[in-house]
């Protein structure tokens, strides 16, 4: 397949693009990091026409529940192509993926990936899955198989996506949302990493169309380049959300995504009742200001679009409260309480955001 065409003069496969000796390449470098991720409950290994997962593992659970999710990491991919860096953006992701899974109160179980690339570098499509296995370990989850599809033509050379899919099961009595919040409930933040994996078409557009800046471009309130800081993978919160479900009360979480914090939030805010988060309980980090100011955006605009700093959100119990930031501060998770569930009275929206940001 490495000829452009075939001992007859005639078509190939290689000659319009797509080279299959660099996919089956691509396969062998990856197989070292999906084995890192393996669980007990995982048959057969990487190269299968399909993942298969021991399904007599849920035995144990009375009446086992399945949550799945699929996603991708939008633009950000975009960062990862002009710096050249594929190792991180997996983590993406998986966060993506998992932390959404997670919200109802299930364990990850396994998830698959999907590579579509301009052209296959065996070497980069590797990398990408070692992030993906690395986030897969994170989330606690097994990386069970996936695709990588070669698109000349539609793709450039040099261009991908990535996306990919996600089980995990939660016992039906355990099984978290809004029917759990009460009145009086606390609202507990969990700080991001940074801008995690939502809003970069905003902030692509507010920095380089309009400010001018530039990936390799060093910024003093970031201590790196803008390219690094845009970079940092999305946190993974599965198993920190996991252990505060058993040593507190968890009434539910809320993965703050695409949306923002208080559209995230209203989610799992059932009718009736109503979570109001105080901005002055934590200062966003640099780069939400930075996008702000070179951008002029409104605040509510940026509130819509980023997370402004909080990844994910529980509600639990006023009288949980200590025992929830205790857990996850031993897990080196920074949180906070940041609201309240109120009853929702003359409101309309099941959240809000009151008061003015603290200062760095």
């Amino acid at each position: 397949m490495s000829q452009t065409v075939s001992a007859a003069g005639g078509a190939s496969y290689a000659s319009a693009g797509v080279d299959i000796e660099a996919g089956d390449r691509a396969v062998e470098l990856m197989k070292e990091w999906v084995k890192k991720t393996r669980r007990p409950e995982v048959l057969g290994g990487l190269g299968g026409f399909a993942g298969l997962f021991d399904a007599s593992a849920l035995k144990r659970y009375e009446r086992p529940l399945l949550a799945s999710a699929t996603d991708g990491v939008g633009t950000k991919v975009d960062i990862a192509r002009q710096m050249g860096v594929y190792d991180t953006i997996g983590h993406d992701l998986v966060a993506m993926v998992m932390d959404d899974i997670v919200v109802c109160g299930a364990e990850p179980l396994f998830m698959t990936d999907y590579i579509c690339v301009g052209k296959v570098h065996p070497e980069r499509v590797a990398a990408i899955v070692k992030g993906i296995a690395e986030g897969c370990v994170l989330a606690g989850c097994a990386l069970v198989g996936g695709e990588t599809a070669e698109h000349p033509g539609l793709l450039g050379p040099d261009d991908f996506d990535v996306a990919g899919a996600g089980t995990g099961v939660v016992e039906h009595d355990r099984l978290l949302g809004a029917d759990r919040i009460r009145t009086g409930d606390a609202v507990i933040a969990m700080a991001s990493s940074g801008l995690h994996s939502n809003g970069y078409s905003l902030v692509r557009h507010v920095l380089f169309d309009r400010a001018g800046m530039n990936l390799d471009q060093q910024v003093e309130e970031f201590g790196r380049t803008l390219g690094e800081e845009l970079l940092e993978p999305t946190k993974i919160y599965s198993l920190d959300c996991l252990a505060l479900t058993r040593t507190t009360d968890v009434h539910a979480f809320s993965h703050i995504t695409g949306g923002g914090l208080a559209a995230n939030l209203a989610r799992v805010i059932p009718d009736g009742l109503h979570a109001v988060v105080d901005r002055s309980t934590w200062a966003p980090g640099a780069v939400f200001d930075l996008v702000g100011k070179a951008g002029r955006v409104e605040r509510l605009e940026l509130e819509k679009t980023l997370n402004m700093g909080v990844g994910m959100m529980a509600v639990v119990p006023a009288d949980s409260v200590d025992v929830a930031l205790a857990t996850l501060a031993d897990r080196g998770v920074e949180s906070w309480v940041a609201g309240e569930i109120t009853e929702r009275g003359e409101r309309t929206t099941g959240a809000e955001l009151i008061g003015d940001y603290a200062t760095r």
